[in-house]
Order: structure tokens, then C-alpha cells, then sequence
């Protein structure tokens, strides 16, 4: 509650409100304290359409009330503390707050006549008074209304009255014969005040009584004397209850308002439905900032132990590097005490940055508890008007106080350890270069996961030290396994925190790791990321591996050649595991040529029909027949041939090491090659009289399920 206080004073007089009225800005201030800071402008000058209160604005514009006001902070009247320019001789002011206020120009009663006016007995407000809010410095001309234009808190008045009953004396047993003790507890049921004794033998904790729920007693008075729900008036229309609440104006309205006023063409909700509504919102704002405020806690208690540790290694590391230079030679005096002061500069740097993080968090801290405190006590309010006169203007404090606990406002600005070691090694002639050297190896790095990530089958791992290691790296070591649970082998060493790994195994799963490491030595792994390459394969043709006379185009799915003679080109991934599925479409067919389509090694002959060397695996086919050839040798014979439009498929499947051709979708002869082991890339060889396109990313024909090969050949 103590937290709460700073939310119940008046930023000018600094006391506890009393009688606070609500600016359009949504602060709020004291109704003499308001009546003191009025200022009175002159008549020539003043605006004709700036008349407003806190009634007749209902979503307060800054902006407009700028331009209209001549005493704006933009154009003479105010500056940044809401000092009026025109009266330089007026004497300054500053509250209890620090806030300055400024006397008003007009003649005023003295102030102990007006201090703390009785409510209707104020003076008359002299006309063109101009108020400037003591928190925002904005400014506001009144309207004949004044002051009484301007709505009562009195939600926050019922909070500062429950809360300086909370401060008063302690309660006493209602139930203690004589010398009543002081009580403990306060049955909410029952509604009587029990010290421990009494309420050991007249509250005993069984049968109907173990369901009534026992409060402190400060909380207990606060809920027996919560006054209950006021009906609340307009202020526009003195005899109408305020009934409904304007949407656009944010404002509760009576009948009267929506039948003669302004707010008749508005959107208008009911006033208890807004009432809960807000309730709500500002609840569940206060449970996310709360939220917040435990993390705040928490990290306070880290940053005192932290400051324990920092002193406890500072003293250790002074002993070790005392013991250090008293084994030296006397030439190494006259360092030592040159060390020492490096090491106390550092121990009291370390200190004043922990110590002020402290600082700021602890004033913080408090600011928001208060600020909660104060949210849970307005919460409580009965009173649906006076509560949503004040709701939208908390919970965009909530909002922007939970804003302010964002990222890195609870993270250590220091580290505890002290990164230096001394190495006495140096030989006498190098004293004078004496100087701390780092001997630790790096921390584990840390692995980015937002930026690794797998495509197709190539991984991209991003990675960094963490960010209070001071540590110099000389590099990093990335290591992979072999996506099947095998042993890891390192896939990169260099200094670069991001890279990337191609020719990966489809449809496979890859452990990796990193560390770092310096001339001390290699520091520790970071953790295991598990990383899934495609299940099914995408790829192009490759343009840099592909013979002169191939001609690539649409993306490289697409490939024709401007010799006569036939010219190989190969796909830009390579298959060693798994079962892959492509198909090629025939674009052109001229002449009848016999294009070969298979799979190959990576220095496959590049001038000559794919299968004529012992690197391809391949079928050719003409418009009437197809062969099956490896090194130059020719099997297989199978009647149908391929014409413009005609697709041509190729199965490759590793479990059984096996490559299977289709055309139009039906085999094309028996199982074409088998025993297949080790790495081969999609390939194909044709001259300029045919044209084709590749189409990858395909499932697995229907047609086809793991399993033996029938005395036939076909598969089963």
C-alpha cells in the first residue's frame, strides 16, 4: 500500500486529494489546487471557439486546443513548465512535488481563505481563466461553468478516504472480555474482528466455519467500509442520473444528452456493460504487468547476489594477484601496485553499474507497484460512471508501464566474473610490458533459431557469444552428424557466425552443434539443434556443370542444344538415400532423335550419349522403342517411343538400390538397374532436335510399393 501513496497526492500541493476533478487530459488535481494555478486572459486576445471543460470535450484533442489557445506551448502563453509568459515578474512557486506553479494574475482571497473551500462555496471564476495541467503542461480555456465543469474523481476520492482509514490505529478483538487485544484477522462472513486467541475458540477451523474466509484486518475494514453504489448526476443536466455511455466521447451521458445534446447521433452503450467491459480490460492489463513486476523481483535479487559475488571474486582476485607479484623479483613492485589499481578500477566499475541498475529498477519497481496498487483499489469502485471517467487513462498507463519492463530492461548490464588472469611467465626484460592476458577459453556460442533454418537439402545455421561475454574468439568449428544418428564431423572452420550446407540428405535428420575457440584453447558446444531436410526433393538442371552446346532456360527446368551431337547435362543435387521421384516432359520432337534420360555420376562424360561410359545409368527412346544402356552396353529392348507431350518418369530407390523408367505413366520395361550404391545426380543427354522440361517435387507413383522383383522383372 505504502507503494500506492505517490498515486493519492496532488502534484501540486502535494498532500493526499481532496475533492480532485478530472482535466480533459485525464490527470487529476485538487479543486483549490486548480482554483490557485487558474490564470486570467486577456479579453482582446481571447480565442472565440476554445471554450471548453472537462463536460464539453469529450476526447480531449491537443492538438486543436493548441491552435486555438493563445497560451499553448507553441505559440507564447506556456512553456515547458506551464509558466505564463506575459507576467515575468510574478514570483515562481514549486510544490511539495516539484512541480512549479505560478500565482494567478487576478486579485485572490489569501490562500488560507481558499486553501481547502468547502464544497459549492467557491468564489466566482473571473472570465477567460486559463488552467495548464501541472503534469502535461497543457493548457484549457474555461467556459462559464469554470472549475464545476470539470467531472469528480470520486473513485479516487473513495481510494485516498479507504486508504487513510487503512493508516489509522490498529483494530481491535470484538470479542475479548477485557483489555481487548489487537486483532489479527477479520472473518468477511461473520464481519467480526478476532485476535488469535479468540478466534482459536470462537472461529474454529472446522465444520460451517472452515468455509469462511479470514482477511487481514486492514483489508477487512476496507471492504466493510466500502460505501456502496452512488447514482451519479450529469453535469450538464443537474436532475438526470447518468444512464448511458457515448462510445464516441468516451464519456457517460444521461437521456437528456441523447435527446437535446450533442451526443444524439453517437454510438451509445450501457453504462454497467462499458463498466464491466473496462473492468475487464484493466484487469487483464494488471495481471500482464504484474506479471512484469514478479520478473522485476526477481531480477532485483539476482543483481544483490550479483553484487555479493563481485565483491567475494574481487577480494579472491586481489588475494591471487597479491600472491602473484610478491613471487617476482623487487622490479615487479613497482607494477604490482599498477595492477591493483586496474583490478579495484574494475571491481568498483562493476559495482557502480550493478549498483546503479539497482537503483533504477528499484524506483521503477515501485513506480508500477504503485501504480497496481492503485488499479486494484479503482477496480474496486462501485461506481460504474466514476470508474470509466478514469478507466481508458489507466490502462494506457498499465499499457505503457508494462512497455517499459520490455526486452533488456531485466537483463544484467554486468557480469560478476572477473575475465582476467595474470600470467606471470614473462622473463625479467618484459616487466615493464607486464599486462592482464586472457587464458579462458571462449563460452559456448548461442544458437540463433530464428535465423536456421533447412531448404530443400541445405541447412543455414546463425549463431552468436552471449552477450555478457567479454572473451576474445578467434573462431568457430560447425559440426554435423550424418543425418543417421552417426558420429559428428566438422562441416565448417573460420571466423564467420553464420553458414550455410548444401548436398544434405533428403528427407533426413541432422544434429548440430558449434563451438568456439581462442589461442587458450577450444571452448564448450553449444546446445544440440535438430534440423528435418525436405521430405521430397526440388532441384534444377546445373548451368555450371552442363556442356557449352546446352542452352537452360525457364529457371533451368527447361533445357534444349544447339549441336546435332548429343550434350549431357546433370541435375544440381545429388541422391544417396531415400526413394526420389522426377518426371521430364517433351516439349519438342523433331526428326526422331533418341534422347537418354537416367541418373549419373558427377564426372560423367559430358560429350557423348548418357550410358555410353561406366558413370550413367540411362534409357534412350525414339518415337517406337526404348533400350536400357550402362557403359556403352545396350539391354532390354521394350516396344513404345516418345513423341511431342509424351512424359517420361524416373523412380531411383535407395532401399533397394534400384531405378525404375515410365512412360505416360506405365513402366517402361522391367527394373531397369539394380545394385545401385553412392551418390548420383538426375541426368539427361539430346540434341538440337528435341526439347524438354523437368518437373520435381513429385510423390512417389501410386503404382509402386517397396518390395521384391517378381521372376518377370515387373515390381511388386
Amino acid at each position: 500500500m505504502d507503494e500506492m501513496e505517490e498515486e493519492l497526492k496532488c502534484p501540486v500541493c502535494g498532500s493526499f486529494f481532496r475533492e480532485p476533478i478530472i482535466l480533459p487530459c485525464s490527470h487529476n488535481i485538487c479543486l483549490a489546487c486548480a482554483r490557485n494555478i487558474l490564470v486570467q486572459t486577456p479579453d482582446a486576445e481571447s480565442p472565440q471557439s476554445s471554450r471548453a471543460s472537462g463536460s464539453g470535450v469529450s476526447d480531449y484533442d491537443y492538438l486543436d486546443l493548441d491552435k486555438m489557445s493563445l497560451y499553448s506551448e507553441a505559440d507564447s502563453g506556456y512553456g515547458s513548465y506551464g509558466g505564463f509568459v506575459s507576467a515575468p515578474t510574478t514570483p515562481c512557486q514549486k510544490s511539495p512535488n516539484g512541480v512549479r506553479v505560478f500565482p494567478p494574475t487576478v486579485p485572490q482571497p489569501a490562500p488560507q481563505q481558499h486553501l481547502l473551500p468547502q464544497p459549492g462555496s467557491l468564489p466566482p471564476i473571473p472570465r477567460n481563466s486559463c488552467i495548464t495541467c501541472p503534469q502535461c503542461h497543457r493548457s484549457l480555456i474555461l467556459d462559464d461553468r469554470g472549475l464545476r465543469g470539470f467531472p469528480k474523481n470520486r473513485v479516487l476520492e473513495g481510494v485516498v478516504d479507504r486508504y487513510q482509514q487503512s493508516k489509522a490505529a490498529a483494530l481491535k478483538c470484538q470479542l475479548c472480555e477485557k483489555s481487548p487485544k489487537e486483532a489479527t484477522v477479520m472473518c468477511e462472513q461473520c464481519d467480526v474482528f478476532y485476535c488469535d486467541p479468540c478466534r482459536l475458540r470462537c472461529h474454529p477451523p472446522r465444520g460451517p466455519l472452515a468455509k469462511h474466509r479470514l482477511v487481514p484486518p486492514a483489508q477487512g475494514r476496507i471492504s466493510r467500509r466500502t460505501s456502496p453504489r452512488k447514482i451519479s448526476t450529469c453535469t450538464e443536466h443537474e436532475l438526470e442520473n447518468l444512464s448511458m455511455y457515448c462510445v464516441q466521447c468516451k464519456m457517460p451521458v444521461c437521456y437528456q444528452c441523447l435527446e437535446e445534446g450533442k451526443h444524439g447521433t453517437h454510438e451509445v452503450k450501457a453504462l454497467g456493460a462499458m463498466w464491466k467491459l473496462h473492468k475487464g480490460q484493466l484487469s487483464q492489463a494488471l495481471n500482464d504487468l504484474s506479471d512484469r513486476a514478479t520478473e522485476a523481483k526477481e531480477f532485483l535479487v539476482q543483481l544483490r547476489n550479483m553484487v555479493q559475488h563481485i565483491q567475494e571474486n574481487g577480494v579472491e582476485f586481489e588475494a591471487c594477484l597479491v600472491a602473484q607479484c610478491d613471487a617476482l623479483i623487487d622490479a615487479l613492485n613497482r607494477r604490482k601496485a599498477q595492477l591493483l589499481a586496474r583490478v579495484n578500477k574494475e571491481h568498483e566499475h562493476k559495482l557502480k553499474v550493478v549498483r546503479d541498475q539497482i537503483s533504477h529498477c528499484t524506483v521503477k519497481l515501485r513506480q508500477t507497484t504503485g501504480l497496481m496498487e492503485y488499479c486494484l483499489e479503482v477496480i474496486k469502485e462501485n461506481d460504474p460512471s466514476g470508474f470509466l471517467q478514469i478507466s481508458d487513462a489507466l490502462i494506457r498507463r498499465v499499457h505503457m508501464t508494462e512497455g517499459q519492463w520490455g526486452k533488456g530492461t531485466l537483463t544484467p548490464r554486468m557480469t560478476s566474473d572477473f575475465d582476467l588472469t595474470l600470467d606471470s611467465g614473462p622473463l625479467l626484460q618484459t616487466i615493464h610490458q607486464l599486462d592482464f592476458v586472457q587464458m579462458k577459453v571462449p563460452a559456448a556460442p548461442m544458437l540463433q533459431l530464428e535465423e536456421c533454418c533447412t531448404q530443400n537439402n541445405s541447412a543455414t545455421l546463425s549463431w552468436k557469444q552471449p552477450p555478457l561475454s567479454t572473451i576474445a574468439v578467434d573462431g568457430y568449428i560447425l559440426e554435423l552428424d550424418d543425418g543417421n544418428m552417426g558420429p559428428f564431423r566438422e562441416v565448417y572452420v573460420g571466423t564467420e557466425t553464420i553458414c550455410t550446407v548444401d548436398g544434405l540428405h533428403f528427407n533426413s535428420t541432422y544434429k548440430s552443434r558449434v563451438k568456439a575457440f581462442n589461442a587458450s584453447g577450444v571452448g564448450q558446444y553449444s546446445k544440440t539443434l535438430i534440423m528435418q531436410t525436405s521430405e521430397i526433393a526440388w532441384f534444377t538442371f546445373d548451368a555450371a556443370s552442363a556442356h557449352p552446346d546446352i542452352v537452360l532456360s525457364n529457371d533451368n527446368l527447361t533445357v534444349s542444344c544447339i549441336s546435332y551431337d548429343d550434350r549431357v547435362v546433370l541435375g544440381n543435387s545429388a541422391f544417396s538415400r531415400g526413394v526420389h521421384y522426377w518426371e521430364i516432359t517433351v516439349d519438342r520432337y523433331d526428326n526422331h532423335p533418341d534422347p537418354a534420360f537416367g541418373i549419373a555420376r558427377g564426372d560423367v562424360l559430358k560429350d557423348v550419349m548418357l550410358g555410353k561410359d561406366d558413370k550413367a545409368w540411362a534409357m534412350y527412346v525414339d518415337n517406337n522403342r526404348s533400350w536400357f544402356m550402362h557403359n556403352n552396353s545396350h539391354t532390354n529392348r521394350t516396344d513404345g517411343g516418345i513423341g511431342k507431350g509424351a512424359t517420361i518418369g524416373i523412380l531411383l530407390d535407395f532401399t533397394r538400390g534400384i531405378v525404375i523408367f515410365l512412360i505416360n505413366d506405365e513402366q517402361q520395361g522391367p527394373v531397369a538397374f539394380e545394385a545401385l550404391e553412392g551418390a548420383f545426380y538426375p541426368a539427361i543427354s539430346l540434341n538440337r532436335n528435341v526439347q524438354i522440361t523437368l518437373h520435381t517435387g513429385l510423390p512417389i507413383p501410386d503404382f509402386y510399393t517397396p518390395g521384391e522383383a517378381d521372376p518377370n522383372g515387373s515390381v511388386c
